[in-house]
Order: structure tokens, then C-alpha cells, then sequence
């Protein structure tokens, strides 16, 4: 099949909403529903993410993080947890847990090892937009945090369908279809399909779009100087040869009187404790 057929396959299915999530994304889906809610109580999304072991995990793990803790008292209920957090980040949260859980559904051991990849890939680029809105961009920090963790999701959604088509991932016209318009394409369906704010669908416009302002100033543009300055590139990036291995990458753009090198420097712990909250 041609690329571009199989690429708008998959993306019609997503838009037809023909898209199975893992059974155990469930309560993070609810969750999702339930902050959708102006009537949701506080009350309601404990219950319901005790329900879920991993879920609620990190939930506590991110509430303890130094991003959100910076005093260090620590918080071992999940009530205090929320409340520490709050709403926003709780649905940047539960979407990183139904995207990580993408991960996992191929049965091609090859497939999976790419998706592990890109997700290493995600948590560096979800931390680095938090800290790039709040010193950087003046954006929401909890909304790009949302955007990066949900910013490679039609590639995530492109690996878990990759068994159906042959050779999808393997071969050379795929892959420049995908990192030509085909990314875009699957990506507005399923993030449609995950009901995410217009402002971060605006945002990933701006991201495959590829320009960055200067300065940096908007969300999209936080998204992509985070998805530039990630240590770790995106593994499809990579198989198509379009790798920023052993590029320089710019840092000594003027912020504020500061360098980007020193605020990530000065960040690196903060940085570090969102990624492994996500982990």
C-alpha cells in the first residue's frame, strides 16, 4: 500500500473515533472525563484515582516532585496531593498515563523499542516546556506540560497500528511522508479523538509547522524549542535520517539577562524530577 493511503488510513479511522486504548487506560480516561466536569469535586477524582495503583503513584510522586514542592514537605495522601497540583496538572497526568500506555501495544519487539525511545523522548520535552513557559515564554506551565506530554501522540498512535501495514516503519517513502505531512495528519485525529484544549492543538500546529519566533513567545513556540533543546530526539526523526545527532544546538539566546544554558542549568534538578514523576 502506498504510504500516504496507509497514513490516511490510519488517521480516518482515528477521526472516526475507531481508536482502542489499552483497558487499563480506563480510569485515566475517566479521570480525563470527570476534570471535563465543572461540577467535578475533588471528593469524586480521589476515589477515583485510587482506583488505579500506578495512576495514583504518580499523582504523589508529582506533588512531591521540586517542581511542585520546592519546600520539601512531603505529602502521602492523595486528597493533599491534588490540591498541591491541581486540575491542570492532574490532566497533563492522566494523559501522560494513556500515552505511555501506547507504548506497550505492539507485539513486535522492534515496534516497542522504538515507542520506549519516544517516550523517553516525551518526558524530556513535557519537563523542559513546564520550565521554558514559566522563565522562558511566560506561557501556563501546567498547559505546556499537557503539550508535551501529549505532543508525539499520533506517533505513538502510528507504531501501535504499524503490525497492520508490512514495512510501515521500515521503509524510506513512509517515514518521509511522515515527517512531511503525515504526522500532522494523524496527529489532529487523535488528538481530537482525546478532546485536548484548542490552545494545545494550536500549539501543535505551530510545532509541525517547524518555525520558531524569536523571541520564543507563544506555546507552539515553547513546544518547539523544548522539542530542540531535548537530549533525546524523537527515534522516527532518526529512522528517517533526519537525526540532530552531533548538531550544535543553539544556546546562547538572550532571555531576560539570562542564557538558556544557565536557566536549564539552573533548572536541572526541577527538570529531572518531572521526568521521573512521568517515568
Amino acid at each position: 500500500m502506498d504510504p500516504l493511503s496507509a497514513l490516511e488510513g490510519i488517521a480516518a479511522d482515528a477521526a472516526r473515533g475507531d481508536i482502542v486504548f489499552p483497558t487499563h487506560t480506563d480510569i485515566a480516561l475517566r479521570v480525563q472525563r470527570r476534570l471535563d466536569d465543572p461540577d467535578c469535586s475533588s471528593e469524586a477524582l480521589v476515589k477515583l484515582l485510587a482506583a488505579e495503583p500506578l495512576l495514583s503513584a504518580r499523582v504523589l510522586s508529582l506533588a512531591n516532585s521540586t517542581a511542585y514542592n520546592p519546600g520539601g514537605r512531603s505529602i502521602t495522601d492523595l486528597k493533599n496531593a491534588v490540591a498541591r497540583i491541581g486540575y491542570a496538572a492532574l490532566r497533563a497526568l492522566t494523559a501522560s498515563t494513556v500515552v505511555r500506555q501506547m507504548q506497550g501495544m505492539s507485539n513486535d519487539p522492534a515496534h516497542r523499542a522504538i515507542a520506549a525511545r519516544l517516550w523517553e523522548h516525551t518526558t524530556h520535552v513535557a519537563s523542559l516546556a513546564r520550565l521554558l513557559a514559566r522563565r522562558v515564554t511566560r506561557q501556563n506551565p501546567d498547559a505546556a506540560f499537557f503539550a508535551g506530554v501529549v505532543h508525539e501522540v499520533g506517533s505513538f498512535y502510528l507504531i501501535s497500528r504499524a503490525a497492520a501495514f508490512p514495512g510501515l516503519l521500515e521503509g524510506e517513502r513512509t517515514l518521509e511522508t511522515w515527517c512531511g505531512d503525515g504526522e500532522a495528519l494523524v496527529g489532529r485525529a487523535v488528538l481530537k479523538a482525546l478532546d485536548v484544549p484548542a490552545s494545545v492543538a494550536e500549539a501543535m500546529e505551530v510545532l509541525w509547522g517547524g518555525y520558531l519566533a524569536m523571541p520564543p513567545s507563544s506555546l507552539g513556540d515553547t513546544l518547539l524549542l523544548a522539542n530542540e533543546l531535548a537530549p533525546v530526539e524523537s527515534p522516527l526523526d532518526a529512522l528517517e535520517s533526519m537525526s540532530r545527532k552531533n548538531l550544535p544546538v543553539e544556546l546562547d539566546l538572550l532571555i531576560n539577562d539570562e542564557t538558556l544554558t544557565s536557566i536549564l542549568a539552573e533548572s536541572a534538578d526541577e527538570v529531572q524530577s518531572l521526568r521521573q514523576a512521568l517515568a
